[in-house]
């Protein structure tokens, strides 16, 4: 591979126009809708009333003219299959020498958004590029690895599920994202990649950081990159059998080497997406399901599984609210908008996820029941379709059973309209889950 990016696109931005005019008035508090001269809707860092600005913004059309933190311009793709074409799109790219604002001087100095453009790895390549680099990850999550994980899954469940009495506060009350829906998938993920035990809550400070666009994430970029460098560093003097040895050993197959920048990029992607979805869903669902313990008594009685409480959290309150970016690479028309080469666009799964074209006039609601026509696109779709996605779906649905089998009274230990967002527009989930492990 070769350093040698193709210059960047002539700025030929322009606003993209909603499809629809009709916009619902919004409930006390909510996020104000789109404005209807179709100017670009600010999107906030913060996660509060989540489920009501997607709304909105899916009124407003199947891709939305959104203002990024900076005031940088973007387009939100808010419906379901017009992001499940986008997803797909052979002229719909993830290289940021396709970011229009980024080479134009639009983009403003330590822009905190930046990491998600121009990481090394995976994330950001294409064609060739993206396959080289997504292969040997792709052979770590096959089926049968993932299967044989399982033991010691229920084993690190296990553990935590021992240990949250010893956590609870002198009131009773436990935070069951800290204690474990967080280290359940991070103690996974880094053993995965042979990183010891020490940096772990580290690691998830500065994920934090990166996934909150807030100021200080690229500080926390640099920090984070030092960390996996060193990591990388020491299994290269002493390979063992983890992912991070398996991409050392990619390095010298074939001739096809990945860059020391692009291995250690695919780290930051597999420590990052590697557990903050995961926590995220866990945390999603524990909420739906003590919210509507009517959908927790279906999958007591066998009238639903695990796998469709897991699959209906993943439809109904995706783990990743809207995630950045893909790039256009000539203008190109999306759900009835124009969208101009250039323009990063945000995958807007959250929004998508409760569209009521695809999923009923009851999209809004959690049924564990559920059988939709459409397949939800949380975990993604096309050529970037998450290689992690069995993995988390193990752990999430083998946290669930264990955690509700071993408390079946655990509830919210307050109601849930006051749990405090998650300061993301990127993820999306609440920042704390306070509960109660005997109702």
């Amino acid at each position: 591979m070769t350093d040698a990016r193709p210059a960047p696109p002539a700025d030929t931005r322009r606003p993209a126009s909603p499809a629809d005019t009709h916009r619902p008035v919004p409930p006390p508090g909510a996020t104000p809708p789109p404005r209807s001269d179709g100017a670009p809707h600010p999107l906030a860092p913060g996660g509060a009333g989540r489920a009501a600005a997607d709304a909105l913004l899916r009124a407003a059309g199947a891709v939305v003219p959104v203002l990024l933190p900076g005031e940088v311009p973007a387009v939100a793709v808010t419906r379901h299959e017009a992001l499940r074409e986008v997803l797909a799109h052979p002229e719909v790219a993830k290289d940021a020498c396709h970011f229009a604002a980024l080479h134009d001087g639009t983009v403003p100095p330590g822009w905190p958004l930046t990491t998600f453009a121009t990481v090394d790895g995976m994330i950001t390549a294409d064609g060739a590029d993206h396959r080289r680099l997504r292969g040997p990850v792709t052979k770590v999550f096959t089926g049968r690895r993932v299967a044989a994980l399982r033991p010691r899954v229920v084993e690190l469940t296990a553990g935590l599920l021992d240990g949250l009495p010893g956590a609870a506060a002198a009131d009773g009350t436990v935070d069951l994202r800290r204690h474990f829906a967080y280290p359940l998938p991070m103690s996974v993920i880094c053993e995965l990649l042979g990183v010891d035990a020490a940096l772990r809550d580290r690691l998830h400070e500065l994920s934090n950081l990166i996934v909150s666009t807030a100021d200080g994430t690229q500080a926390a970029h640099r920090e984070i990159i030092a960390i996996l460098t060193r990591v990388a560093e020491a299994r290269r003097a002493d390979p063992g059998d983890d992912l991070t040895s398996a991409l050392l050993a990619a390095q010298e197959e074939d001739g096809d080497r990945l860059s020391d920048r692009e291995l250690v990029g695919t780290l930051l992607l597999m420590i990052i997406a590697g557990h903050e979805t995961t926590l995220n869903l866990i945390t999603n669902a524990v909420r739906a399901l003590c919210t509507d313990r009517g959908q927790l008594e279906l999958v007591r009685d066998g009238r639903a599984t695990w796998d469709d409480v897991v699959e209906e959290t993943l439809r109904y309150d995706s783990p990743v609210a809207h995630f950045p970016f893909r790039y256009p690479v000539r203008d190109l028309e999306i759900g009835g908008t124009v969208v101009p080469r250039g323009t990063p666009m945000l995958a807007s799964y959250s929004a998508a996820g409760r569209d009521p074209d695809a999923y009923g006039p009851d999209a809004d609601r959690f049924d564990v029941t559920r059988r939709p026509a459409a397949r939800h696109l949380s975990f993604g779709h096309g050529p970037h379709y998450c290689p992690g996605a069995p993995l988390a779906r193990l752990e999430a649905t083998v946290a669930l059973e264990a955690l509700f089998t071993r408390y079946p009274a655990l509830d919210l230990a307050v109601p849930d309209a006051e749990l405090p967002p998650h300061p993301s527009f990127v993820g999306n989930s609440t920042h704390v889950l306070p509960v109660r492990l005997t109702g």
